[in-house]
């Protein structure tokens, strides 16, 4: 996931296909896609203003040399 300011997101083509899941407070956003199932980009409930984009998604990016850390999402779950 790469980290990008909401004004600079733009969905050029397949919006319609995206689909939104989102659980407990329902804050966060989770976008899917709903033909192949991959995990597209989300909006956290602790960054409201930026999305997470799966750069594996982008066609023409390469992705040598990209930073990659481990994150701990169940410890990011937080009460139900």
């Amino acid at each position: 996931m790469w980290k990008v300011p909401e004004k600079r997101l733009r969905i050029l083509s397949g919006a319609d296909k995206l689909t939104l899941y989102q659980w407990n407070t329902r804050v966060a956003e989770h976008y899917f896609c709903s033909i192949c199932g991959i995990y597209t980009f989300h909006r956290k409930r602790m960054a409201p203003d930026h999305f997470g984009v799966n750069i594996q998604c982008l066609d023409e990016l390469p992705t040598d040399g990209v930073p990659v850390r481990d994150t701990g999402g169940k410890a990011l779950s937080g009460p139900t």
